[in-house]
């Protein structure tokens, strides 16, 4: 963890209709899908003009329609542009997030290795 309090999550598969966002006015939510390889890792992410301003998911098997899916949901985040970390030091992209919707960003295949 590169900053503020460590907080453990369940590492479970999430069931149909599991998660709830906290979105709405100027909050919205990311969603990152990684490979499965990185099943259980903490991915951060923070504001651009912050990075020292952390916050942080476990990636988790997304049961879905079609199959499974590894995700990163990270919501209640103020709108803005935010970065991805690969890890507690090397960025890999930013996402802008808008209030009262959910941004998805797809972590690329051949950077799956995270810290």
């Amino acid at each position: 963890m590169s900053a503020g309090a460590h907080h453990h999550h369940t590492l479970a598969p999430s069931g149909q209709g599991t998660v709830v966002l906290n979105i709405g006015a100027d909050i919205g939510a990311l969603i990152i899908h990684t490979p499965g390889s990185l099943h259980g890792h903490e991915i951060e992410v923070s504001p651009v003009d912050a990075p020292e301003v952390r916050t942080h998911a476990a990636v988790r098997a997304r049961y879905v329609h079609d199959g499974v899916r590894f995700s990163v949901v990270i919501d209640s985040l103020r709108a803005g542009r935010y970065v991805i970390w690969r890890d507690a030091v090397t960025p890999l992209a930013e996402a802008d997030v808008m209030g009262g919707s959910v941004t998805e960003y797809e972590w690329p295949q051949e950077g799956a290795a995270a810290a």
